[in-house]
Formats: structure tokens, sequence, C-alpha cells
């Protein structure tokens, strides 16, 4: 099978053919639910799925590629041939995404001196290996050796960042050295120059919008006369952030913007038809002056929920394909009310939709089952982060701070400490910056904490002879603009008074997995009574299960942490959301006992947590 670009048209095997794509990225997404999620994509009308390929997430250190469980691409690419799809993939290397760093592993910034995104050779040579490594699962899969792939993208939405001919020219290069064959497009917002300065004539160019798709296909058609049309990322919704509102777009809206650009013979690739979930500690952030970190949803407001569920925007996108292509029967239980899972249990559920197929007359319809009950946790075991850091740590010593890149961490916590001997106390000032946010104890009492997002440097110490601690948090590296890379940390010194404090040790935490000392230590507590958990502290408690099904673990009450099912990290809470809930897929729990575990960074009245049926993502109003 071949596939390529007409002058008009994508051409498949030399006849006209629209690509109707939507996001799905796997990494995002447990790994035992990516069928589900195909097969809804090919019943929302599609008949491709395009992914992101995370550098760092395969690359977490130097020397590592991990192809296995949740990053193995290969399965996930070849369950997309088995729905009878196409795909389209995005090696980046730069991704964005509000993915941590971009996509971009830590260790490629570790030493100062490589230039990233540029014809730079200690930045190529990376790529190359990445390229490399990346080559035997993609090039046996594309389309003309039998594969899914019909399309690869070479950068990300570079116009928006620079412009360098020559280095798009050696990536270009670089990824049809590797063995791929397949047409290679650019992504760009049609905006100012960014399609120009984007791409290179023997790059397809694409754009990236979400509204205003005529006036958007008129400047994508003055930047490249003749070819297929194409909205390689038709923004659906939009990514929350810590603090702000859960962003939404009317279904309505979004499928009046589809219908344009599908009338005008474009192609199109949803972004996103499924969003996930930043689980662990992989989500990203954006610095424009401000430090904002993206939340650990991401949800979207996708036609797929965050719990793979179809929204009123499955529906209205469905119909809007429905006209320009022919699209399957949807099964009862994916019609409005259904329950909207499959009767193969692919959805993890194992469950029936109980009818097959079914028009959209509703003929047939399986109503929506019962809310699930809502099952309370006691966290009755409860043990102080200090008490359990011999099983989290693995100290070293330094003169000054050490930056997380230094240390080998990637994400999560540091733990600094260091003597102090203040008999009136003092002023503790952070040379530069607090990467991310630093929760301040002297001889295990916390006193306060320094947040970058307030540009927080400073904090008054009372008197003391004994051990300083900052518990350094990373919150997410920024994921977009000039500030991606940058070392994470107490950045530019410690000082007391206007004196640096020297002779510290330093630790990360080992918090994704949660390190087996650390539950074994949890197992062995004795229930305890009482409500209130003082911070930072570790909280376990038990539950059972009947079934397993997808859930939400709310936190009520609780300020900020870390949580944990079965031993699978949700990632962040935030009492300040929007998000009120994190996602547990189906797969993480099982049936009979069940085990969740709380990092509370400051304080909870209660010691209570409740896995709800459904999802608080936040108010939606600014």
């Amino acid at each position: 099978m071949r596939f390529a670009i007409g002058d008009t048209d994508f051409l498949l095997d030399g006849a006209p053919h629209r690509v109707l794509s939507g996001a799905i990225h796997y990494f995002r997404v447990h790994p035992d639910l990516w069928r589900d999620r195909i097969r809804k994509a090919r019943l929302m009308g599609l008949n491709t799925v395009e992914t992101y390929v995370a550098w760092n997430a395969h690359a977490p250190q130097p020397g590592v590629f991990d192809l296995t469980g949740g990053l193995d691409l290969g399965r996930f690419l070849d369950l997309v041939a088995e729905e009878g799809m196409h795909a389209i993939v995005r090696p980046g290397p730069y991704i964005c995404a509000e993915w941590s760093n971009g996509g971009l592993p830590y260790w490629l910034f570790a030493d100062g001196t490589v230039g990233v995104r540029r014809d730079e050779p200690g930045f190529l040579a990376a790529v190359q290996t990445y390229l490399e490594q990346l080559a035997p699962v993609l090039v046996p899969r594309q389309v003309d050796q039998g594969g899914p792939i019909v399309l690869v993208q070479v950068e990300n939405e570079y116009g928006a960042y620079g412009s360098d001919p020559v280095y798009l020219q050696k990536l270009e290069r670089m990824h049809r050295d590797v063995g791929l064959t397949v047409p290679f497009t650019s992504v760009d917002q049609p905006m100012g120059t960014m399609l120009e300065d984007g791409s290179l004539p023997s790059l397809h160019k694409t754009g990236s919008f979400g509204s205003r798709s005529a006036e958007r296909l008129e400047r994508l058609r003055r930047a490249q006369p003749t070819g297929p049309l194409m909205c390689s990322e038709f923004w659906d919704g939009w990514f929350d952030s810590w603090g702000e509102h859960h962003h939404t777009t009317p279904a309505s809206g979004s499928a009046a913007d589809l219908d344009v650009l599908l009338a005008a013979g474009g192609s199109v690739n949803v972004y996103m038809f499924h969003g996930g979930t930043n689980f662990g500690f992989t989500n990203g952030a954006n610095d424009k002056g401000v430090y904002r970190p993206i939340a650990t949803s991401y949800d979207y407001d996708a036609p797929l929920d965050e719990a793979g569920r179809p929204t009123e925007k499955f529906h209205a996108f469905r119909a809007v394909i429905e006209r320009y292509a022919p699209v399957p029967p949807l099964p009862a239980s994916m019609l409005p009310g259904g329950s909207g899972r499959l009767a193969d249990g692919s959805d993890g559920s194992g469950g029936s939709d109980g009818s097959g197929a079914s028009g959209a007359s509703g003929v047939g319809l399986e109503p929506r089952p019962a809310a699930a009950t809502d099952i309370a946790v006691r966290l009755d075991r409860v043990a102080s982060l200090r008490s359990l850091l011999p099983t989290l740590t693995d100290w070293s010593t330094h003169d000054e701070p050490p930056t997380f890149d230094a240390l080998g961490a990637a994400s999560g916590f540091v733990l600094y400490r260091t003597e102090v001997d203040l008999p009136t106390g003092g002023v503790l000032t952070v040379g530069n910056e607090v990467r991310d946010r630093a929760v301040v104890s002297v001889d295990g009492v916390v006193v306060g904490v320094l947040e970058r997002e307030h540009h927080d440097r400073a904090i008054a110490l009372p008197p003391v002879t004994g051990t300083l601690e900052l518990l350094v948090e990373d919150q997410g590296r920024v994921d977009y603009g000039p500030r991606i890379g940058e070392p994470k940390g107490l950045i530019g010194g410690v000082a007391v008074d206007g004196v640096p404090l020297a002779q510290w040790t330093a630790s990360p935490l080992a918090l994704d997995p949660i390190a087996p000392g650390a539950v074994a230590a949890l197992d062995a507590l004795e229930s305890t009574d009482g409500d209130v958990l003082a911070g930072p502290v570790l909280a376990a408690g038990a539950f059972d299960l009947v079934a397993a099904d997808d859930r939400y673990l709310s936190l009520d009450g609780f300020r900020k942490g870390v949580a944990w099912v079965n031993g699978f990290c949700l990632g962040r809470y935030w009492s300040r959301g929007p998000q009120r809930t994190l996602a547990v897929p189906g797969p993480v729990l099982r049936a009979g006992r069940n085990e969740v575990v709380v990092l509370e960074l400051h304080a909870s009245a209660s010691r209570t947590v409740h896995l709800l049926a459904e999802p608080d993502l936040g108010h939606t109003e600014a």
C-alpha cells in the first residue's frame, strides 16, 4: 500500500483519501485501555490515530530506552492496525504537549552546553541516537511495509520558536536516514510567518487551530498553494493549569468549525480525541513571567472524556463526519445515555453493552447503569515523612545545594538538609529562584513555604540550633518557550542574613514508583485513631471491591500532595484546583483488597478519602 501527497489530496494507492484522525497519547492512557480508546475513535468516524512520542518517557536517564508496558509504542501501533486504522506519528524530538520539558530528556541540559532545537552538534547527536532507537518500532510499521503509519511529523510548531532551515534540513535527513519513507509534515499556527519559518519545501505544511477554520485554511493555502489542506491540531478544548478554571468549549461551536474544515475538503487531526491523564510527575508547565504548572488531568474537554466515555462533543463531531465519510454503527452503550462501555471489555471493565449495534434512533439503547456506590477509605496507618526517609533516600554531600539535574532526578522531590546555629533566628534567602516549591522546616517543624509562582525567595526563620530542611518539589518542567530545559532545585545558593549556607546533604525521594521499603513500613503499622494529619506525612488505607471499574479519588480537605493506588502513581492533587478528583483507571484496581497511599505535604482535618463513580474537574468559569 502506498500513501502520497497529491496536488489536491492525500493519495492512498493513487486514490484521493481524506485523513480523519484523532489524537490519543499512548503515554497518557493505561496500556490495558489502548484498544478501547482506539476502537472508540473508529466509532466516531475517524480512520486514523495520531500520537506524539515522548522521548523523555522512553529515555528517563542516559543510556536507557524503555519500550515496555505503558511505553510499548509498537504494541500501541499494532492495535491501531488491528482496528483497521492508520497512524500518524510525531516523534518530535520536541513535542510540547503540556508534557514535562516538552518531551526532551532533562539530561540533555545537564552540563549546560547543549543548545536544543537548533543546529547544534550535541543536540543533533542525541537526536540521532533517539531516532535510531525508535527506528525498529516505526520503520516496519509504515504503510508501505504493511503497517499503519501514513505520516510522520518533523519537529513541532517550530515556527513559533525559531527559523533555522539548516536545523530542519538536518533533522529531516536524520529521519530519512533511519528508514522512514512515508510523507513528512510540519505543523504551525497560520499566523504571521510561523508556517514559513517552521517548515521546508520538502515538508507538507499543516495548521494548528481550533476556530475560524475558513480564515486559517485560507492562510494555509497562501503558504502552500498545492497539496491537501490539513489541520494537524484541531483544538477541540484546552488544558488546565493549577489555580485556574476547568477549560471547556461548546460542542456546537467546535462541531461547526469542524464542519467548515471538512466542507473545504480538508483533512483533520482532532486534538484531543481522548486526552487522558498526566500520571506520576509527567505534567509540564508554562512560564510567561508567572509560573503555571499543568494539572494532572488532561481531559481537554475532548470527545472521549478522561475515563473513556463519549461526551456531547463525540456525538456532535460524529454527526459532522457522517456528512463527509461513512461511519460505523454505534453500539447501544455508546449512544447518549449509555454506559460508554464496549461489549468485549476492551475498556478494562469486562462489561457488556448488551445489544451489539444500533442506529442513531436509539433502538436498543442500554440505559446508563446506576452510579456505583462511592467508597470511603480511612487512612488509618500514618507515618511522618521524616520517619520513612531511610526507605526513600540516598544521601550525598555537597558544598552548596545541587540541582535536581545534578542529582540525576528528572522530577518529583528533593530533600535538602544542613545544620544551622541561629540563636536569634534570621532571614533565609534563595539567591536566584526556587524551582518550584519548597516546604521549609527546622528540626522537623514546618515554618513556611517558598513558591516560584509567587516569586518567593525569602522566609523568616525562628531561633534554632539544629537541622534546616527544604523539601523542594519540581511541579512540572516548562514545556513551551525559552525556559525549556532549565534546572530544578534551589537556584543560586541559599543564605541566612546574607551568609551562604554550606555543607549540605541532599537526596531525591523515591516516589514514582514509591519505594518498596516505604510501602512495607506503612503496611507494618498498626491502625491509629484520630482525624488530623500534620504533614509532611504518608498515610495509607485499604478498601475492598467486588469488581474493578474506573473510579475517581477525592481528597476533600487535603491540601497538596501525591496519591497512589495499588502502587500506581495517580499524580498530584492540590486544593487550589480546578480538579477535585484524580482518575483511577479500572485496570489499576482489582477485585478484593486495594490500597491507597497519600503523601500530604501540609495538613488535613480528615483522614478519609473517597473513591467516586464520577469525576469532578472543577468550575468552568474564570
